[in-house]
Formats: structure tokens, sequence, C-alpha cells
């Protein structure tokens, strides 16, 4: 887009390989040499505009009037920026936009083409158009990012600071309101629809946008303006998800592993992402930087993304800092984390697991270390009120990663290298209090002691004493009862809590029947009518689907029975467990007829006294 053409003389220059020749009719008494390229130009329009020009052409003008050759070698732009000066001091038509009007104005200032040289001279006319240009957005951008090629003469004129002061504005700023077009750019995120990646049509803008609108633009600066925006754009008040959205978008444009879903899977990257040429070196750098930039706040910045960034910081290497930063960051929203994102692949250069088991520790422990109590971390036992004395907005993240760590236990049991130790670390750090059921659990230790059955006896008790058998359900009881890589004795502490399950059961639902005949019956002698009819049915409906539920009982107590006698046939110390616990008085419980005789008797010695013992 033109925003200024200066001079109104037709061209007369000629270009023939590295030379510019002026073809006004007299023959040149000046050459000035810019790089590579020399201009063979008349001294008088070039000393009636440049103070610089005039001292060296005073300088070095030979007496004899032959002509002088003057070195411009550090003039801003280069030989394509003096071009346009050139023509600007013959009075030639340029055209001024935003990607040369930076260049053109620090040119300026080194010849030093003020307005002692000739009203109207380039100082004050690119000046003019530098707040044209700092007036819109796409300018702005495009203007920006013309300062490295001059970075430190636009320092100097402060060009880069108002640039991006004018910048920080606009994105704090609803585009709309001010009519902002915004930057075009051939990018392939085009569609052939011909509207942008961002939904705005190319013909017409919708009359609002989303908070990301400024997110790509940004994204093409180099990493040294791109820091500064951002800082600006958060000194005058940015929210933080706006900030770390750009920073995201901007990190997954140069680092291609931002982008895979797995090192173990998909290895593709997504459709319209940049695939960088740069060094580890420089990927390492702009990484850490961007690290440094993620505004510290909880949830701000997704866990997928804190997660995608620390595999990243361990492929590449970062320093220890930003990997230990990002772990914190991560383990201070673990309950936000999703269970493929924490499955991170270890880099280290003795890669014992498939898994970063220590990388997952880590960050539990950062976890545990903000969410759960100092009292109940130093207490080794179960607490059955510690929910009660938790808030709910604590015991909620703590329930919630409990289920992600059993998922994420399950995940790598697998791996034959898998050491027990580590296992038990990490199941371990979860208190039990947060396990409201242990199934999880269960499927995790079920699936390691699968895969490494070299195990000894003592070793396969010691990682299922990680297990509440109380917390099982009916369907992971039943598995685990039949389970042959349990030992026997957590088989007989699922067998115990399964029928204790059952007889607490049946014994509620007989309170439940003598408390209902009871409510009736006094009812009927003193002729008071009941005047609450639906309550009686719901109670009748009650009685009846707690009797269904004890018949299902006494079919999974029959059941249960049947694979301890098939268990009593190939293990003979089995047989030494029915009487000394008490399992056949206890199964003769289950029958209804009987149950009064039974809980006369009260619960057998054995029960109370060597297995509880045997379970604490």
């Amino acid at each position: 887009m033109a925003f200024l053409k200066l001079g109104s003389k037709s061209e007369s220059f000629r270009r023939e390989g590295q030379s510019w020749i002026c073809t006004s009719g007299l023959p040149s008494d000046v050459t000035i040499e810019v790089g590579e390229m020399s201009f063979f130009l008349h001294k008088f329009p070039l000393l009636s505009r440049s103070g610089l020009l005039k001292k060296l052409i005073a300088e070095f003008s030979n007496e004899d009037g032959s002509n002088s050759v003057l070195q411009l070698h550090d003039v801003p732009g280069g030989a394509k920026t003096f071009e346009l000066i050139t023509k600007f001091c013959y009075g030639v038509k340029i055209e001024v936009t935003a990607l040369n009007v930076v260049s053109l104005r620090c040119a300026a200032e080194y010849l030093q083409m003020t307005e002692s040289y000739g009203e109207g001279n380039l100082i004050s006319q690119t000046e003019a158009l530098l707040n044209e240009v700092f007036s819109n957005w796409p300018d702005s951008i495009k203007a920006l990012e013309t300062c490295e090629e001059v970075q430190s003469y636009a320092e100097d004129l402060h060009i880069v600071s108002r640039c991006i002061d004018s910048l920080a504005m606009k994105a704090c700023s609803d585009p709309s309101l001010f009519n902002w077009p915004l930057a075009t750019r051939n990018s392939s995120q085009k569609r052939e629809d011909g509207v942008l990646w961002n939904g705005i049509s190319s013909e017409t803008k919708p009359p609002s946008l989303g908070d990301n609108w400024w997110y790509e633009d940004v994204s093409f600066l180099s990493l040294p303006l791109y820091k500064r925006l951002i800082l600006a754009i958060e000194a005058k008040g940015m929210k933080p998800e706006s900030i770390a959205g750009s920073l995201i978008y901007y990190v997954r444009r140069f680092l291609p592993l931002m982008n895979r879903q797995s090192s173990f899977n998909d290895a593709s990257l997504n459709p319209g992402t940049t695939i960088s040429t740069t060094s580890d070196a420089d990927q390492r750098a702009l990484l850490e930087e961007i690290v440094g930039l993620l505004p510290n706040k909880r949830g701000v910045t997704s866990s997928k993304h804190l997660l995608r960034l620390l595999r990243t910081a361990m492929i590449l290497h970062a320093n220890p800092s930003c990997t230990e930063h990002l772990e914190k960051r991560v383990g201070s929203q673990l309950d936000q984390a999703v269970l493929m994102d924490l499955l991170i692949p270890n880099m280290g250069y003795s890669v014992e697991t498939l898994y970063d088991v220590d990388c997952m520790q880590r960050i539990l422990d950062h976890f545990l270390s903000i969410y759960q109590p100092p009292s109940v971390a130093a207490s080794p036992c179960i607490n059955e009120e510690v929910p009660l004395i938790l808030e709910g907005d604590t015991l909620t993240p703590m329930t919630t990663v409990a289920n992600l760590v059993d998922g994420y236990l399950a995940e790598v049991a697998p791996d034959v290298n898998l050491k027990l130790p580590k296992f038990q670390a990490l199941a371990a750090a979860i208190p039990d209090y947060a396990r409201p059921l242990g199934d999880g659990l269960y499927h995790a230790i079920d699936v390691y002691l699968k895969a490494h059955p070299w195990l000894t006896d003592s070793e396969r008790e010691q990682i299922c004493r990680l297990m509440n058998c109380q917390k099982l359900s009916l369907e992971a009881s039943t598995h685990a009862a039949q389970n042959e890589r349990l030992p026997l004795r957590v088989i007989v502490q699922v067998l115990f809590f399964e029928q204790l399950r059952l007889r607490t059961s049946i014994s509620g639902w007989f309170f439940v029947s003598e408390n209902l005949e009871n409510s009736q019956n006094p009812n009927e002698d003193l002729g008071i009518s009941n005047s609450d009819g639906t309550r009686q049915q719901d109670s009748a409906l009650g009685a009846e689907n707690m009797k269904e539920r004890v018949s299902e009982l006494e079919k999974e107590c029959s059941s249960i029975k049947k694979e301890l006698q098939k268990l009593a046939k190939t293990k003979r110390s089995w047989s030494l467990f029915p009487r000394r616990l008490g399992f056949r008085r206890k199964s003769e419980c289950c029958n209804p007829k009987e149950s009064n005789g039974c809980d006369a008797k009260g619960p057998e010695p054995p029960l109370n006294g060597k297995l509880n013992h045997e379970n604490s």
C-alpha cells in the first residue's frame, strides 16, 4: 500500500550491472559506493539535501575537478534505501510504504537531511509518515518487522519503542471499535472460500473478533521483538489467558516438537504448522525464553501445553531450572491433566524405562505438597475422618489425581524394566482416603504382576499391601477371588470382606424390616389412619428391592463358596483356613431362616482375632 509519493520528475536513472547512472545528460562528477553498488551522480542535488554529503564532498573534492569517489557502506538500509534517497534528492517520485519508511527515516538521519538543507526534507516527511503508520495495526506490524534491518539506528530514534507501544495499545483494545484492518499474509491458513485463518473475510470484516485476533500477526516477529511486545502488552493489562495463548501460538510455530502427540505414537505434524530449520541450540533458547514469559498463575496455561513444553524441553536438553519450573507448573494443576499427556517418553542418557516415571513422581510430589495437609501426610494410618476435615475444593483434586495416577500405573506397568520400588513409591504417594474405589489400583497391580511373573512371594505380598481390599467393587472382588497371580492371603482377605459385606447387608435388611412392621402395628391398634399413603408404598417398594438384593447376595455367596472349594483342591494349605476362620458358620448365617441363631452367637473369635491382626 502506497502512503506517499515524493517528487515530481520522471525517473532518469538506469542500472547497468552493479552501477546506477543518472541519465540527465550531464557527466557525473561524484561516485558514491554503497556495498557492491556504485552510484554515478552529481554533487549539487546531493549537497542541497544532505548535510553529511555536503561535508564529504567538500573534504574529498579534487582540485582539478575530476570525479570524486565517496564510500557510504554504513548507510542504513544499504544500496536499496540509498537508491530511493538519490531519487528524492533529484526530485524523482518515490513510493514510501510501511515496509521502507523505517529504513528511509534512519538513512535520512544518518545523512543529516534536515530542514536546514531544504524545506520538506526527508526527515520531516518520513517522520510524518511514521505517525500515520503507527495509527493502524497492519502497518505497525510491517514497520516493526523492518526495524531488525536497521536495529541500532531504529533504537536510537525510538522507532522500535514507539511501534511496540502502538501495537500493545491496539492489542489491548477491540479492533472493531476503531475499524482497524487486519494484516494479510500469504499463509497456508487461508481457505479456498476466501476466509482467512481467523474467520476474517478478505472483503468484509465482521463487527467483532475473538481475543486471539492478533496471535498470528505477532508470531512473525523475531524473538527479541516479540518478547518486548509481549511484556508491553502485559504491562497494559492484557488478560493472562490471552498472553499465554499468544506464547503457545508463537512457540508452536517455531518448535515442531510442540505439535506432536507422542514420540511413541503419531509423529506427524499438525497441518499448517511451520517446520523449523533452526538448530537445536536456537530452539532451546527460544523454549527457555517462552517458558520464562508464561504467566505464573494456575490454570492460565493448560496442562496439555505445559506437558508438551516439558517434553520438548527434555528432548532439547533445556537447562535444569527450566525443566524444574515446568514440572512445578504441571504439579500445581495436575488435576487438570489428561493421562495421555502424562506419558512422557524417557529422554535420559541411560534409559531404563519406556516412560519417565521419575518425572511423574516429581510432579506428583509437588502436587501433594500443595493439596495434602501436613498432618495427613505425616500420619501413616488410615483415618476415615480425613475427608470430613478437608475442604471440598481440596478433596476433589485429590480424588481426580488418584484416578489419574492409577491409570498412569496401569499404562507403565507392562514395562518389564519398571522396578518394584518405583511402582510402589508412585502408588503409595496417594493417600488412602483419596481412593473411594480401589478398582483402578487393583487393575494396575494385576497388570504389573502379569508383566513380572518372576516376582517372589514376598514381593507379591509387598505390592498387594498397596491395595485396600475393602474398597474393591463386586466385579473387582469376583475377579480377585479367581486371580491366581495374587497371593493366597490376599484372596482370603477379598473373600472375607465380601462375606462381611454380605452379612452387613442382610442384617441391615432385617433391621429395616422390623422397624417397618413396628411402625405399622401401633397405628392399627390405636385406630390412627395414615394420611401419607405414598410413604408406605415407597417403604414397601424399598423392602421388595432389599429382598431382591439379598437373593442376589445369597447367589454370590454360593458362587464364592464354590470357588473356595476349587482353590482347596489345588492348594493344600487352603484346607486349614475354613475351620480356623469360621467360614462354614459364617456362610450358614447367610440363610435368613437361621440368622437369629447366628446373631445370638456373635462373630467368631478367629475373625476378630488372628485375621484382623493380619490385615492390620
